[in-house]
């Protein structure tokens, strides 16, 4: 070979075919042919259909990881969701109990406050409003708190009724609070009518055989009493007006040995449940005190006169 003369072509060991730019061209070429053709005819809807089938495993497989993950996160969303729905009704629930009580409350309470509005336009007596604080904080007595005292003109011994009829007297007088002894109280008594009869009597606290209750007292044993009597104040104290409702005779026992029967009441006012009562200036003070005996003249005897 002469000098300057180098044969530029590879060996066949090194020989890679067409060039990359033929390659290229030729694989461009027929990704057009292909697209073209998919796009015209659908050649490559077979091969499409057989790889998706052949693939859909793998994709199955490679999707599980995440599509566990998924409903895992969504179990745990619902979870509190459903907790916090329930909770949300369950306080829903308990707001509308509290209101529905409420409503049956004030209900009762409109309901007693009408009868005692009924009940006082009927007094021909001073009186004025009140309301139940709290009980007596001693154990053996009967006996509630209100909320009117001396600054309300709420005199000592004044008589107390709710809607129902009368439930005590008021025994003491602080400037802005009154202590109100309960009928039912053992050491309080009432002088009571019988409506039926017109016989009197006088009717005591008594819880020593039924809780909340009185006992008319001093009843001859054969004396007219039944069962169902109404027992009214009889006005002869000078505190309670006459005529307003105290008890009813709930049991009338007669022994023939015994000089007087025992004869259970109970009470119509609510002793124990009472909200608003309504205060009474005592009968005392409209009575007219009695009349003083005038003085006895002594004339002078005259001088001669025989004794």
């Amino acid at each position: 070979m002469p000098l300057g003369t180098l044969d530029r072509d590879p060996p066949p060991f090194f020989r890679q075919g067409p060039s990359a730019l033929t390659k290229l061209a030729v694989c461009s070429a027929f990704a057009l042919l292909l697209m073209v053709s998919d796009a015209r005819f659908k050649v490559m809807q077979p091969l499409r259909t057989a790889l998706a089938a052949g693939l859909y495993p793998v994709q199955w497989l490679a999707l599980q990881p995440l599509a566990a993950a998924g409903q895992l996160s969504a179990y745990f969303s619902t979870l509190a969701t459903a907790e916090t729905v329930q909770e949300e009704a369950r306080r829903k629930l308990s707001t509308q109990s509290l209101r529905a009580n409420q409503v049956d409350q004030l209900e009762l309470e409109n309901q007693r406050l009408r009868k005692l509005l009924d009940l006082s336009a009927r007094l021909d007596t001073n009186f004025r409003a009140a309301q139940v604080i709290y009980d007596a904080a001693d154990p053996y007595t009967r006996k509630v708190i209100i909320d009117r005292g001396q600054l309300h003109r709420v005199a000592l011994g004044s008589p107390v009724l709710d809607e129902s009829g009368v439930i005590g007297q008021v025994t003491r007088v602080y400037p802005l609070t009154s202590e109100v002894t309960l009928i039912t109280d053992r050491d309080h008594a009432i002088p009571v009518l019988n409506a039926r009869t017109g016989a009197r009597g006088v009717a005591f606290g008594d819880t020593s055989s039924y809780a909340d209750a009185l006992e008319l007292r001093y009843m001859a044993a054969n004396a007219d009493v039944a069962v169902g009597d109404l027992l009214t104040t009889s006005g002869v104290d000078g505190i309670y007006p006459p005529g307003l409702p105290v008890a009813r005779v709930e049991k009338v026992e007669r022994k023939v040995d015994a000089v007087f029967a025992r004869i259970y009441c109970v009470p119509l006012g609510l002793v124990s449940g009472a909200g608003h009562v309504i205060v009474l200036d005592p009968l005392g003070d409209k009575i007219p005190a009695r009349p003083q005996p005038e003085p006895s003249v002594v004339t002078p005897k005259a001088k001669g006169a025989k004794p």
